[in-house]
């Protein structure tokens, strides 16, 4: 028997194997998976839809200003002088191509009331210190802000440190507070539409939004834009709901004064992420959650975000669920753990099934088998049919939401350059759909059995789902940050090496496309 006959009779052993009951229920699964995916983008499209619309219609009725107040009397001096103080705090970190714009549109927002920028860094060798210096430098008559230098953390991650400091800073009269992450694209109208929710209920704990990530081009801006997805649908309510964006989280100013359901103790005693942390106390004290439909912020992703960049993101995102700040909340991150490796493969296994039936179903074509392969081959090839159907429906309805997103940024930002659809490549989508949900239970495994990870150049170490450690080192960690692929170090205190991992990934995966975002 030929190496070719050896391959074949493999083959078909195992097109046959995946017609079996279990294997088809796999299958089905998988489409499932599909299908549940494209419903869910379906209701958070027909939500941002709604907000599309509503804009459109108040414009229709004279309001030319609707992206920035649903109702224009509000824009009237007596109510304006009304509106509380917020304080903005922005825990930064390295200076990239992004920065200056996404800094330019928090700083220059169009809300009425009185409004102070804390830009908080670690030290003063932080790239970032001295661009957005020189930002402010240029907008001091007109812009209430400062950099403030918040020195190391000991306790807790440096972007919480970074966030307790400017809080500690922030103007006593302050009503609200909102963290951004310094690489989030306001809309002249953010502010105003959050402050407006808080008003309106006091009895919300935290307003938040949800990035609408920009691809690069590269295989690792799309595998970042595929992660991001379904977790957008948990985003798009309108109103209430269980998730939480660090990127953007407005809360009231005295529940830090006050550290109210131990906001400040649950985060500066061993707190890793501040999202999931804030998240968790809000389940744990029964404390409401909202995401208001106009909170989605375009997030260009960097032009030269390699394959390498997005697994060191990857790594970063799954080692959140080793941290936790109870017993419910570690059964909870365990239980999520679970289900979201288990969805993960679910969702690759038929593919890779699919490519064994195409596989076995053209050597059946070509060298002329006999009945049994051939009838074997179309039950395959049924099942391969059907996942083709629903792969393309759920790539439809990612598509359509995107679309939503798209247009409702562009008329929520009207002076801003115009978003497009034009530069996604869904062919790219679809591959770091596989690639992503592959990844996913390894990276997490990994984050379990290692309990440390390196972010931004510092390893933190886990001990009871708290930080215990903090190790740094300028020459063990990478010398960009993953998304926004911004400068960590100055000229004296780059490492002098970059890593392996990241050049491979950068040589294999930098696929680029024109830099329509750019700025």
């Amino acid at each position: 028997m030929s190496t070719l006959d050896s391959i074949d009779a493999i083959l078909f052993s195992l097109s046959r194997a995946f017609t079996s009951p279990f294997a088809v229920f796999v299958q089905i699964q998988g489409c499932t998976i599909c299908l549940l995916l494209a419903l869910g983008w379906l209701l958070a499209e027909y939500v941002r839809n709604r907000e599309v619309k509503r804009i459109k219609n108040s414009i229709k009725a004279g309001n030319s200003l609707a992206f920035l107040y649903q109702d224009i009397n509000e824009l009237e001096h007596s109510r304006q002088v009304k509106l509380p103080r917020v304080s903005v705090v922005m825990p930064l970190k390295g200076f990239g191509e992004h920065n200056l714009h996404n800094w330019r549109s928090q700083i220059t927002s169009l809300y009425g009331g009185p409004l102070e920028f804390l830009f908080v860094v670690e030290s003063t060798e932080d790239p970032a210190y001295h661009a957005v210096s020189r930002l402010l430098s240029m907008y001091q008559d007109h812009v209430e802000a400062k950099v403030v230098v918040a020195g190391l953390s000991t306790t807790c991650s440096q972007k919480i440190h970074n966030q307790l400091i400017g809080v500690e800073k922030m103007h006593k009269d302050t009503k609200y507070v909102l963290f951004l992450d310094d690489d989030v694209r306001l809309h002249p109208g953010t502010i105003g539409a959050l402050t407006t929710e808080m008003e309106k209920n006091p009895e919300i704990f935290i307003q938040t939004g949800y990035p609408l990530d920009l691809p690069s081009g590269t295989l690792g801006s799309y595998c970042i834009y595929e992660y991001h997805m379904p977790c957008s649908m948990g985003f798009a309510t309108g109103g209430r709901t269980f998730f939480l964006w660090g990127g953007c989280m407005m809360m009231h100013a005295d529940d830090f004064r006050q550290d109210r359901y131990g906001v400040v103790s649950g985060l500066r005693d061993g707190g890793y992420s501040d999202d999931m942390t804030l998240a968790s106390l809000a389940g744990a004290h029964k404390r409401l959650i909202t995401s208001p439909p106009v909170a989605v912020f375009p997030h260009p992703l960097a032009s030269d975000l390699s394959f390498g960049r997005y697994w060191n993101y990857l790594r970063k995102q799954t080692f959140v669920l080793e941290s936790y700040i109870s017993k419910v909340n570690w059964i909870m991150n365990k239980a999520l753990f679970a289900v979201h490796c288990y969805l993960s493969w679910g969702f690759v296994a038929p593919y890779v099934m699919a490519i064994i039936h195409i596989t076995s179903a053209l050597r059946i074509y070509i060298k002329g088998y006999h009945q049994l392969e051939d009838t074997t081959s179309a039950s395959g090839m049924m099942l391969v049919i059907t996942l083709a159907i629903c792969t393309f429906i759920e790539l439809l309805s990612m598509w359509n939401l995107t679309r939503r997103e798209v247009q409702l940024c562009n008329m929520l930002s009207p002076e801003a350059p115009r978003l497009s659809l034009a530069t996604y490549n869904w062919g790219l989508v679809f591959v770091a759909m596989l690639v992503d949900n592959f990844l996913y239970p390894i990276s997490a495994f990994r984050s379990h059995f290692s309990q440390s990870i390196n972010w931004s150049g510092i390893r933190y170490h886990l001990k009871d789902g708290k930080i215990f450690k903090i190790e740094r080192r300028k020459d063990m960690g990478p010398t960009k940050t993953d998304l926004g692929g911004k400068h960590l170090y100055g000229k004296k205190g780059a490492p002098q090496k970059a890593s392996f991992i990241s050049s491979l990934g950068r040589n294999l995966a930098h696929w680029r496309q024109p830099k329509k975002f750019d700025v």
